[in-house]
């Protein structure tokens, strides 16, 4: 067996970046490691996907994007352990759903935009090491400045202002960072789409948005078209499973 992929996916207890888990560890090369803020939830899914026999392997990892102390600790850990990062998936993310005022704008922009940009930074030096390293945010098409402004997007009468403007921020800071590292890693936003996530609420009408989410499994599979160079000519662009988004 080659050398495997060492793989990253912060929030991946749940959700796309749980999907996102599954459909990496079915490939007999990549080491898939679990960030989770929670260990407990982390383990619950963890002990879960081994369950499901992927040919890949699979570990846990305490990450909480809120706390310095707990980027820092993760990144001594991956060294530790692994001495480098292949892929790293930014996918924790928050919409705050039950609150309001300063409290939902500090919420969702200290986890989308300050978490991840600052998780990213981090492991920066440890992608460094990799032959072939790839930078995943997981954004969304809400934040999308060109669709926003286009009333015949569907885009443009979508609500939740501040969660808009916290993936319009990390849609710049993926911007940025593309353009500093373009020449070492490949960096991408990626949209997964409306799926069922406990994004918007932990109940069933929530999670599914009233019946209207799809798989996050099929938002898996178009980041595992971006970790398998399949998609290399788009770096620094912002796609989705089927194509490219507008800034």
């Amino acid at each position: 067996m080659s050398q495997q992929t060492i793989i990253l996916i912060t929030g991946a207890n749940s959700g796309v970046g749980y999907a996102t888990a599954q459909i990496l560890a079915e490939h007999p090369n990549h080491h898939v490691i679990l960030a989770c803020r929670d260990p407990q939830k982390g383990q619950k899914a963890l002990s879960e996907l081994q369950s499901k026999s992927l040919k890949g392997t699979l570990s846990l990892l305490q990450l909480d994007v809120e706390d310095d102390t707990s980027i820092t600790q993760a990144v001594h850990t991956v060294d530790e352990q692994h001495n480098r990062l292949d892929v790293l998936i930014s996918n924790a993310g928050s919409a705050a759903p039950n609150s309001s005022g300063r409290a939902r704008l500090n919420q969702i922009f200290s986890t989308n935009v300050i978490g991840a940009t600052l998780v990213s930074e981090a492991f920066i030096p440890l992608l460094l090491k990799s032959e072939k390293p790839y930078l995943i945010q997981v954004s969304s098409g809400l934040g999308s400045m060109k669709m926003a402004t286009d009333p015949s997007s569907v885009m443009y009468a979508a609500p939740w202002d501040e969660y808009r403007a916290s993936k319009a921020a990390l849609n710049m800071i993926t911007v940025q960072m593309h353009k500093r590292l373009q020449s070492h890693v490949r960096v991408f936003a990626f949209c997964p789409g409306l799926v069922r996530s406990n994004l918007r609420g932990e109940d069933e009408a929530a999670v599914s948005a009233y019946g209207r989410a799809g798989d996050p499994l099929e938002s898996g599979r178009g980041i595992l078209g971006i970790v398998l160079g399949e998609r290399d000519g788009e770096a620094g662009g912002f796609v989705n499973k089927d194509g490219s988004f507008p800034w």
